[in-house]
């Protein structure tokens, strides 16, 4: 008689960003259980700029379905359905791979998944320290929440970080076929890829900076090609942002803003030399895709937790008095952690990644 498959059900909320840093404990669970049907239980987006986790992980073989529920949701109808279709699936085990929202919230899930029958859970966060990202007894940084979630499972294993395979998106040919399909036009030059877009006020850098920065790398990098990634919603900022671009070399500019995938975005950033942008779901693709990147961060978040994981990256993060604020829009202060970063900042930390630049009066 033949054994039934293993069910597996990983919990994991979150946008883009949450998704992508995530892989290496998903790819932990998948050699765990490689035998195991595994689906994901995870939120409908909130946002036009969130992309659903399966935009992410489809094709990558770690994960066979889905359950979706309205974050936050208060419904008991909902509830009670979200309820049902765990229960009637019959989950065996679950993994726990959500982000810390205290202690009485995890009791409350545990509580919760109990009901749908399941009785063994792995990583649920019922502790100070499981709550936290510890702190690094040799240099005293945070540790990433990539390595968070990754020691919340780690009873399953290692799941070594720093190994490109275990962040590998999996990616196909078709979607590698259409990134060059987009960068045809480009004459095969070397590649900038950025990202402007935010879901949030306080992690924009501002238009006017990211125009300074573009029209000083045309004229330092004449070479170089230029690809703008994002939602559609970016492509008039994105736009904006390459004019000077554009003006000193027309045809080495692609707005790709609203036109691709993550899964072919994420393609496009492969092929880059450097990916610029900020705190953002774009970023951690072109982390998860070894690409190095110039990251911008504002100071709501505490430092390197979210940072893209990695020491070929170079991050900007100025610790101002009021960091740690995790605002969404910040108007009394006026965003000062981000504003203070400046266009010299951000070359200072390209010119390492990029080749030495043509001209070098500026």
């Amino acid at each position: 008689m033949k054994t039934p498959k293993k069910r597996v059900l990983i919990y994991r909320i979150g946008s883009l960003g949450d998704t992508v840093v995530a892989l290496p404990s998903l790819h932990l669970v998948a050699r765990a259980y490689p035998d195991s049907e595994r689906r994901l239980l995870t939120n409908i987006p909130i946002h036009v700029k969130a992309p659903p986790a399966a935009a992410v992980l489809e094709n990558t073989g770690l994960v066979d379905g889905y359950f979706r529920y309205s974050i936050g949701t208060r419904s008991p109808r909902e509830l009670i359905s979200l309820w049902w279709q765990i229960l009637r699936w019959r989950p065996d085990v679950l993994i726990y791979l959500t982000g810390s929202r205290g202690l009485k919230s995890a009791r409350r899930d545990v509580f919760f998944f109990r009901l749908c029958g399941i009785r063994r859970m792995i990583g649920v966060p019922t502790s100070e320290d499981a709550q936290e990202n510890r702190v690094s007894s040799i240099d005293q940084t945070l540790e990433y929440e990539a390595e968070r979630l990754a020691r919340s499972i780690g009873v399953l294993g290692y799941a070594h970080l720093d190994d490109p395979q275990n962040w590998s998106l999996c990616l196909t040919a078709a979607e590698r076929t259409r990134a060059s399909e987009v960068l045809e036009s480009l004459a095969g030059r070397p590649l900038i890829a950025v990202s402007v877009g935010s879901k949030v006020q306080v992690k924009e850098w501002g238009s006017a900076n990211w125009r300074a920065l573009l029209d000083q790398l045309a004229i330092l990098y004449p070479t170089y090609a230029l690809a703008l990634s994002g939602a559609a919603i970016d492509a008039e900022a994105s736009e904006f942002i390459a004019e000077g671009w554009r003006h000193a070399s027309p045809p080495s500019v692609v707005n790709l803003c609203g036109q691709l995938t993550p899964r072919e975005s994420a393609a496009v950033f492969d092929r880059a030399k450097v990916f610029i942008g900020h705190d953002s779901g774009p970023m951690h693709l072109a982390a998860a895709v070894q690409t190095p990147c110039v990251a911008i961060f504002s100071a709501r978040c505490k430092p390197r937790v979210w940072f893209p994981y990695g020491e070929k990256h170079r991050v900007l993060y100025h610790r101002v008095d009021c960091w740690g604020c995790n605002l969404d829009t910040c108007i009394i202060e006026q965003k000062k952690c981000i504003a203070s970063i400046t266009v010299d900042e951000v070359l200072a930390e390209l010119r390492p990644i990029l080749d030495p630049p043509i001209a070098t009066n500026l």
